[in-house]
């Protein structure tokens, strides 16, 4: 049984933070970019990052004054691998769930 990593799932729960992930999909940004993008305080931008980095979502490169934050791979991968294992689940359900309706199809048919 895999068992995924709660401080990541608490971390994407908060809506802010989230949006942090979103925009760092599309590149690596400094904390006053991501601030001025969702028009948070920069303060308040930095404690999710702190969120995000303390779960090891994101990880931060120091440029002379400025922090860059990008996200890491592993986390999502992670979650993707936990993912599967309930896509796989799924997936031989609704096998069944087809194979059973398709045997009530064929009871029905006349022939």
């Amino acid at each position: 049984m895999m068992i995924m990593n709660t401080d990541v799932m608490s971390a994407l729960a908060e809506p802010n933070r989230m949006q942090i992930v979103e925009l760092l999909r599309e590149c690596s940004l400094t904390v006053g970019e991501i601030a001025e993008r969702l028009q948070m305080r920069q303060p308040q931008t930095s404690k999710h990052l702190r969120v995000l980095s303390e779960a090891g979502i994101v990880e931060v490169e120091v440029d002379a004054n400025r922090r860059i934050y990008k996200l890491r791979a592993d986390p999502f991968r992670e979650l993707d691998n936990w993912l599967a294992s309930y896509r796989i689940m799924w997936e031989k359900r609704f096998d069944r769930l087809d194979d059973y309706l398709q045997k009530l199809q064929d009871n029905e048919d006349p022939k």
